[in-house]
């Protein structure tokens, strides 16, 4: 689905608010991913040949803000749904209100803030729209501050409110994590940690720690080559960032590269690779003969970004993964990294939008995705060859359930234990988002 052109006129054209409310109406009235609206945001919407054409004033200036918002908005859509739902004796016209109204609702929420300007900037935002909506919005916002204790003990009896997933997604959790569901919702959450890999090829981790200190960016090492930061901060002043000595991947992701277990000189696919964090990894811990593979053009032109900042190399190939006569040159591998097309219910922290977009049949879909890829790529592998496969997933359906199918289909496979996991899941906690790996051995 296409995000429509929300943009206002040049008078806010760079308010934080009035962004905002934009990038939270794509996601829940129209559809459309956080990714995409903020790409096109940015005028690197993927079909170039309708560009977005910003209005006159428009310099991006408040969009770092509005990123911020929208993410929080998002996170915590049920709750602020429910608030509004409340407070609202009617449906709203234009339906397009809700999204002021609910950053509007969060701001005053979180109390970062002074109430009163929070109000007056939200009747400010919305009278360069709506300005007939002016009085209204400033009712409603008045009227929560009234009523917010009310407001939140009714969020509390509210399992979607309360949880801030969707039905369907949160009773899934409690029927496959009977005694971890809780746990793994109120990780999922706080705000994500960011994580740094070390490029080893360019110095050590106790040297780069090193360089974070002399920075004054706080730091700690939570992996082999991983550096959780205390507090994030922009890449850009990251000492060495542009120059390849260090990359941004969370911890979970981390364990990819060391899960495949390969070695030097070994042929590697590296199947849906973008953006690729896995693929810069791999070729960081070892020299690889190793193939790129993504059936996206623009994502593509992301690995090759990273691989050139990091100062490796890889043959990169545009193809859809399950269509391999298209692009196989016959071949095979010693190793296969399958990071496959899932949910993303595992990462939910960093792509809030991710569980308002999705229903119960997209799962489905997937499913039938994951089987799909998984018996195409089977027959490139090498006899005594590993096929790691990968999602950032926690529903059963994309992991355990679809590797214990896979294993049925296909007698010369077997499952070998992932150290570090549950029967392969990594469970999001504070320092990780929720990962699924399955290391498959060819007889």
């Amino acid at each position: 689905m296409s995000a429509p052109n929300r943009y206002p006129s040049a008078v806010c054209a760079n308010n934080p608010r009035v962004l905002a409310a934009n990038l939270v109406n794509d996601v829940l009235l129209d559809g459309v991913s956080l990714t995409q609206s903020l790409a096109k945001l940015r005028r690197l919407a993927p079909d170039r040949s309708r560009p977005v054409e910003p209005p006159r004033g428009w310099d991006g200036s408040g969009l770092a803000a509005a990123q911020s918002l929208a993410y929080g908005v998002l996170r915590n859509a049920g709750r602020l749904r429910l608030y509004l739902d409340s407070l609202c004796d009617r449906p709203l016209k234009p339906v397009t209100l809700s999204g002021f109204l609910l950053v509007g609702l969060y701001e005053l929420e979180v109390g970062e803030t002074p109430a009163y300007a929070v109000v007056n900037e939200a009747v400010a935002a919305v009278a360069a729209r709506y300005p007939q909506a002016r009085g209204f919005v400033n009712a409603v916002l008045r009227n929560y501050q009234r009523r917010r204790v009310e407001l939140e003990v009714a969020a509390t009896m509210d399992p979607v409110a309360r949880w801030n997933l969707p039905l369907w997604w949160l009773e899934r959790l409690q029927t496959q994590y009977p005694d971890d569901w809780e746990a793994i919702v109120s990780a999922q959450d706080r705000h994500p940690p960011m994580t740094l890999r070390v490029n080893r090829r360019r110095g050590s981790v106790s040297e780069y720690l090193a360089k974070l200190e002399q920075a004054g960016i706080e730091a700690r090492q939570s992996g082999d080559s991983a550096l959780t930061l205390l507090r994030p901060v922009v890449v850009g002043l990251l000492p060495g960032f542009f120059d390849g000595l260090v990359s941004v991947q969370d911890l979970g992701a981390q364990f990819a590269a060391p899960y495949l277990c390969g070695a030097a000189g070994q042929r590697v696919l590296d199947a849906c690779a973008a953006p690729g964090g896995k693929t810069g990894h791999l070729l960081e811990l070892h020299d690889l003969e190793l193939l790129a593979l993504d059936s996206d053009v623009e994502r593509l032109a992301r690995v090759r970004e990273n691989l050139d900042r990091l100062g490796l190399s890889a043959t990169l190939r545009v193809g859809d993964a399950a269509d391999t006569a298209a692009w196989w040159d016959g071949q095979a591998f010693d190793r296969i990294l399958l990071d496959a097309p899932c949910t993303a219910s595992g990462v939910v922290r960093r792509h809030p939008d991710g569980k308002w977009l999705k229903r119960p049949e997209d799962m489905q879909h997937l499913a039938r995705q994951q089987r799909r890829l998984m018996d195409a790529l089977w027959p490139l592998l090498k006899p005594a060859g590993t096929m790691l496969y990968a999602t950032c997933s926690l529903f059963h359906e994309e992991n355990a359930d679809q590797v214990a199918s896979f294993l049925a289909r296909h007698p010369d496979a077997s499952s070998v234990a992932v150290a570090g996991t549950r029967a392969g899941q990594l469970l999001p906690n504070w320092e990780m988002d929720g990962f699924f790996y399955a290391r498959i051995l060819k007889a």
